[in-house]
């Protein structure tokens, strides 16, 4: 069986938009390069925390939960206290907040403690 084809003999229909995409919008290309963003509370506080594609880095970053490398290439995470979002705005917070950990690391930090 040969794939589906798209095509104007569909009834003028050509593919139809993705989940969570209406017809008239494009994919958002910074969505894709960063990754998915969400906050997380745990017993060290509330954490702004962002998943990072192995494709979209280009430096290599030091885990603090193993002070191993994280080499270009490699998925993991960055995570930063929710509260210098607000900070930030007022001078204070920001990038200097943020760290990259490896995904295990990051889920095992409470444990080590």
């Amino acid at each position: 069986m040969s794939p589906r084809k798209n095509d104007a003999r569909a009834g003028g229909r050509g593919r139809s938009p993705g989940r969570g995409q209406s017809a008239d919008r494009e994919p958002r290309d910074i969505e894709k390069a960063f990754g998915f963003q969400r906050v997380e509370s745990a017993r060290d506080g509330d954490w702004i925390v962002r998943s990072v594609a192995g494709a979209s880095t280009t430096k290599t970053y030091r885990c603090p939960g193993c002070d191993q490398e994280i080499r270009p290439g490699v998925p993991h995470l960055v995570a930063w206290p929710a509260d210098t979002e607000q900070a930030a705005w007022h001078g204070g917070g920001g990038l200097d907040d943020r760290r990259h950990w490896h995904t295990p690391c990051w889920n095992a930090r409470l444990r080590r403690r």
